[in-house]
């Protein structure tokens, strides 16, 4: 929302970059990424027309028109928070309204089917729509199409909140009876064998693993290209084939179905699922709790194996690279 030329939503980041008098304590504060709060400031000078904070020596400090703006600036806020903002309590026994997610069949198979089914005993009135991946998802968010976004963290949008649920690897999973899959699967055996993978959209948009395998030029033989996470499975049984999977999804589908899951011969960076939800809606006290309750769920994690590569601090500037080629590659901005 904007008043004059002044975007609102604006107010609430000179308020934490007034306080913390840093850009990174700030985005720690809002829940944003360090280069979409600098991004904030650098709007906010432009509309006053001031540096607002400036560098002097280790520490930033606040020039004369910042030092100002505190208190207008936080008592307009208070302004808003007491008259507008402050929510009734929220209770899940009595809450009655739909909450839109927009998630892949993967997520809806190893997380919200069971975490809608724990909400229903507490929430019982809650409903909720899933709605497919889209080309555009972050627009989704943006347009308030849907409350939730859950997908991968090199897909997600650095100009809103979002939490971490869990961590996935990936295995190979084949049929029981496929002479491939018995003993270790080796890297030559790999790239032997016919593959299945799955593709979206008109784009045909490839799944990360097979995106990050073609990066590091190596070549596989897609055989069959299906349009979704959950039919994989059944286009290996009574073939040769295989395919890659997330683990979680994977030791389901062997449960159920006569296949068998090996290591993968070499590594690839293990996913991390998130969920986003847009900036306005950070104080929504449903959504909140719903948040909580889906991390709860997530915290059953999978074991991890050697083929899965460490996060370590270390590791996040190759995360990033990757999220950036990610984006460019795929147009998901």
């Amino acid at each position: 929302m904007r008043f004059g030329r002044l975007d609102l939503n604006l107010l609430v980041a000179l308020d934490a970059l007034l306080t913390e008098r840093s850009v990174s304590l700030a985005a720690d504060r809002l829940c944003l990424s360090q280069s979409a709060t600098s991004s904030a400031l650098g709007r906010l000078r432009d509309y006053f027309g001031d540096d607002l904070l400036v560098v002097k020596g280790r520490h930033m400090i606040l020039t004369a028109r910042a030092e100002e703006l505190i208190e207008p600036v936080r008592a307009v806020l208070e302004q808003i928070r007491s008259t507008i903002a402050i929510a009734p309590p929220f209770d899940p026994a009595t809450a009655d309204r739909q909450i839109r997610i927009m998630a892949s069949d993967y997520t809806t198979q190893v997380l919200l089917a069971e975490a809608l089914a724990q909400l229903a005993i507490d929430a019982p009135n809650l409903r909720f729509e899933i709605q497919p991946m889209s080309t555009n998802p972050v627009e989704a968010i943006e347009r308030g199409f849907v409350d939730f976004l859950i997908t991968i963290d090199f897909a997600v949008s650095a100009d809103h909140p979002s939490q971490v649920l869990f961590e996935d690897d990936y295995v190979v999973v084949g049929a029981a009876d496929n002479p491939a899959m018995q003993g270790e699967m080796t890297r030559e055996r790999y790239f032997s064998l016919g593959h299945v993978a799955a593709r979206f959209g008109r784009a045909q948009m490839p799944a990360f693993e097979e995106w990050f395998t073609r990066r590091q030029k190596q070549q596989r033989r897609i055989e069959v290209v299906a349009p979704t996470f959950l039919s994989l499975p059944g286009l290996v049984l009574g073939t040769s084939r295989i395919v890659t999977m997330h683990r979680r999804l994977a030791q389901q589908v062997v449960d159920t179905f006569p296949l068998v899951m090996r290591e993968l011969p070499f590594q690839i960076p293990p996913i991390r699922e998130v969920v986003q939800w847009h900036l306005t809606n950070s104080n929504d006290r449903a959504l909140r709790w719903v948040v909580e309750r889906l991390e709860a769920v997530a915290q059953h994690r999978v074991p991890r194996h050697d083929n899965v590569i460490p996060l370590d601090p270390a590791d996040e500037l190759r995360r990033d690279e990757i999220a950036a080629r990610w984006q460019n590659d795929t147009g998901s901005r």
